[in-house]
Formats: structure tokens, sequence, C-alpha cells
């Protein structure tokens, strides 16, 4: 018997689940919360492990987003200089650098924004630290 042949034979049990598929798709779009039709997903159980570091990679990890954080106060502050200085040089004659320089403030602060809480929007998604 051919291997996919095979395949196909071994897991037939499986098979009478495929055209309830899309129908499970629409109602688990239509409504998140409820149960799946026609009693379950096949006595499929999907583990829902909590995340994990390797071994010995935790510590590493950790200085690595350090210094990630560190860098992205540094470009922060850099930033900020930057549109201050074309601010600064811009106010006699050069109206397009001072805009420039004001327009990029607001970026700026997004940035430093988002970096101040992607440690807490991670935490709220996977809800683990």
């Amino acid at each position: 018997m051919s291997a996919p042949l095979q395949y196909l034979v071994e897991h037939a049990a499986v098979l009478h689940l495929l055209p309830l598929a899309p129908r499970r798709i629409t109602a688990a779009l239509w409504d998140p919360t409820a149960p799946p039709p026609n009693g379950g997903g096949g006595g499929v159980d999907v583990p829902d492990a909590p995340p994990a570091a390797p071994p010995n990679l935790q510590a590493p990890v950790e200085m690595l987003i350090g210094w990630g954080k560190w860098g992205v106060l540094v470009c922060g502050m850099a930033g900020l200089l930057m549109c201050a200085g074309k601010m600064t040089i811009g106010q006699r004659n050069r109206a397009n650098l001072a805009a420039d320089g004001a327009s990029g403030i607001p970026w700026v602060l997004g940035g430093l924004s988002l970096a101040s809480v992607a440690a807490g929007l991670i935490t709220i998604v996977y809800g683990t630290t």
C-alpha cells in the first residue's frame, strides 16, 4: 500500500470532520465564546503552555532587552535634541526646517511612549511576564 493511502486509512476517523470545518470556522468568527457546533472539536485538545525560557538563556535575553531599552532612550534623547535644533535653526528665514522639527516631536514622543509600555502590553496580551 502506498504511503499516502496508508496515511488516509490510518486517519480515516478524522476525515468525517472535514465537511464541518467551514461551519465551525464561521460559528467561531460570529461568536468566539460559543461552544463548537456538533459537540466539540473532535476530541482534540490543544495545549496552552505558559512561556518558559530555554535553559541558560534567560539572563542573556534580559541583558539584550536592557540594552534595547537603553538604546531607545538614547535615540529618544537624540531625536528630541535634533527636533529642538531644527526648530532653533529654522527660527529665522527657514520656516520649513522649524516646521520639520516641530512635526517630529510627536513621533519621538510616540516612540518613547511605546517603548515605555511595551512590557505592560506584552503582559496584558499574554497574561504573564
